[in-house]
């Protein structure tokens, strides 16, 4: 275990703010957590870190923050349908992600390209084009702040939903994840809801394998989102509106052309960024922070954006005044102020 002190976060957060804590501890192995517990880091404020893919630190953190870099993936059953592994909550979720494809293991392809860590998986149940990484965690370690022992969850008792889980919940701040069980396939699998990508696999009449897929998916992605080792962002900064059927039929009157996908009895998921887009703000900037030209989910930090910056520029965006529907304006304000996660649990 390592500690950092007095240093910059810009290097330590996807959306390249520069704050500064006062005291890090890089955990390297998970043997380091007992011992933090017992120099009483997580009796105070504490922030656990992987990738800071999810975090939009607001000032300086005068807290401890742990920074979950231990490693390792182990193979604990394999048959000719499926394989089982345990992964390190600090491997990088793009290498590992990578991993699999190059070992023909089925289940995370559409999920190429996130960045941050391992551990932040199961905290926001990340997802992209059609799948959730819940259909294949079987099982989560983590230690326990309180009784400072290490336990297990099992996928069930994650309580998973959509960019949701026991971790933002009643384990929030309470878990340190340090390793993520999953169990993928070996049998050819592929998921093609996605649009985009049925459209480009027709299109391109492109044969379909573990590897086409996997590149299909990083090209669309980039086509749309920043490469945040070189433009500062958090990805996906929103969350997608749950409406009743209801209030979905009573915008389409209005608004033929609304994108929404069946989401629960009665319910329907819309999208945000058509929404936000629909708002004009695509593309907009001020200052160094704003939202991006080619994806209006993303807001970005062009270089010198200040955690005010962006904080200011994403509340300004609930004076949506076009288009005139008050329904759609207040939905993209709801949207425009739903971050997807300003804890970093392993993220």
């Amino acid at each position: 275990m390592k500690l950092l002190n007095d240093i910059s976060l810009k290097n330590y957060n996807t959306f390249s703010v520069d704050v500064k804590c006062a005291d890090m501890y890089v955990v390297e192995k998970i043997s380091d957590l007992p011992d933090l517990a017992a120099m009483q880091v997580f009796k105070n404020e504490f922030l656990v870190l992987g990738g800071g893919a999810n975090v939009l630190f607001t000032r300086d953190f005068s807290g401890y923050i742990v920074l979950m870099e231990n490693k390792g993936i182990k193979k604990l059953m394999e048959d000719d349908k499926s394989v089982t592994l345990s992964v390190a909550a600090g491997e990088d979720w793009r290498n590992f992600v990578k991993y699999c494809v190059d070992n023909l293991y089925y289940g995370l392809e559409n999920l190429a390209g996130i960045p941050g860590k391992v551990g932040s998986s199961p905290v926001q149940n990340i997802g992209a084009y059609g799948s959730e990484v819940k259909s294949v965690i079987e099982k989560v370690y983590y230690f326990d702040v309180d009784s400072e022992t290490f336990k297990s969850i099992t996928n069930e008792e994650c309580n998973f939903g959509y960019r949701d889980s026991i971790f933002k919940k009643e384990l929030k701040s309470k878990a340190v994840i340090v390793e993520v069980v999953f169990k993928l396939s070996k049998v050819p699998a592929f998921n093609l809801s996605y649009t985009a990508i049925k459209e480009a696999v027709e299109k391109e009449n492109m044969e379909l394998t573990l590897s086409n897929l996997y590149e299909l998916v990083i090209k669309i992605r980039d086509s749309k989102l920043p490469n945040v080792d070189e433009v500062g962002s958090a990805g996906s900064f929103f969350k997608n509106p749950i409406v009743s059927q209801s209030q979905y039929e009573k915008l389409l009157a209005d608004f033929p052309n609304l994108i929404a996908y069946p989401y629960a009895s009665e319910q329907v998921k819309l999208a945000a960024g058509q929404l936000i887009d629909m708002c004009g703000w695509k593309g907009v900037r001020q200052g160094d922070a704003g939202v991006y030209p080619k994806q209006a989910l993303v807001l970005v930090n062009y270089g010198n954006a200040t955690p005010d910056d962006i904080l200011v520029w994403s509340i300004n965006c609930e004076s949506c005044d076009e288009p005139k529907n008050s329904l759609i304006a207040e939905l993209t304000g709801r949207t425009l102020i739903r971050l997807f996660g300003l804890t970093s649990l392993g993220s």
